[in-house]
């Protein structure tokens, strides 16, 4: 049986080094990175993306506005809501009997942007 080897790995062992060294001193700290990873991975789920979307217009949302949002029960939202301020993406205040969300940091707001614009375009 002829077995031919994938096209889209090296056939040879060969490493630039000069250019493996170039790349290695641009990478972003592991910091950096875990942070980025943190909100990558809030972003892969598509409840917290809508939530995320709706909260990146400078305002703030109460739990049951999120719920309504979303079509889905207050725990379930609260549930979401917990996720994304526990990866301190979100913030929350209370007013009364109501827990208000927002952005923690707009910059979320423009990675989401980008994204989503990058998508249409």
């Amino acid at each position: 049986m002829n077995k031919s080897k994938p096209k889209d790995i090296c056939q040879v062992r060969c490493i630039n080094t000069a250019l493996v060294h170039q790349v290695q001193t641009t990478l972003p700290s592991d910091d950096i990175l875990e942070t980025a990873q943190i909100i990558f991975g809030a972003l892969a789920d598509r409840s917290r993306l809508k939530i995320l979307y709706a909260l990146s217009h400078d305002q703030e949302l109460c739990v049951c506005d999120i719920a309504a949002l979303l079509d889905v029960k207050v725990a379930t939202a609260s549930h979401h809501l917990r996720k994304l301020r526990d990866l301190k993406i979100l913030k929350y205040r209370n007013d009364g009997k109501l827990a208000y969300y927002s952005l923690r940091d707009q910059r979320v707001s423009e990675i989401l942007t980008y994204a989503l614009k990058h998508i249409v375009d």
